[in-house]
């Protein structure tokens, strides 16, 4: 794929990604009108402030934009730093060191391929 029609693929990708965010505020706009309609019908029924519903709440409440109506989509959930894995294998000449997730080193490897275990190497 060239870097042209890679850009052309994007750009076509981004402007169909806008047209159905669009759809989708316009979707909740409509389906939100009839339910603050009808809370605010009751809350003339009942005669009931906005500052009783803020009250009620306990704090005031800050308007929480929806994820159709940004512009970049969030993560599912906060990135958390990573914590270090203390090493489980050493080498007994180098005193290299590997905790043994991800490839294995190549003194491992070598070792293995010469007839040892891993076990040997544990610390």
């Amino acid at each position: 794929m060239t870097r042209q029609n890679y850009a052309s693929l994007q750009a076509k990708i981004n402007k169909e990604i806008d047209k159905l965010r669009k759809q989708a505020t316009a979707l909740q706009s409509k389906s939100r009108k009839p339910v603050i309609a009808s809370i605010v019908r009751s809350m003339k029924e009942y005669d009931i402030s906005p500052e009783e519903i803020v009250a009620a709440f306990g704090k005031p409440v800050a308007r929480v934009k929806s994820p159709a109506a940004t512009k970049l989509p969030k993560a599912a959930k906060p990135a958390t730093p990573k914590k270090s894995v203390p090493p489980k294998y050493r080498h007994p000449a180098t005193g290299a060191t590997w905790t043994g997730r991800g490839k294995a080193p190549l003194w491992i490897v070598d070792a293995e391929k010469n007839g040892q275990t891993r076990q040997e190497f544990l610390i």
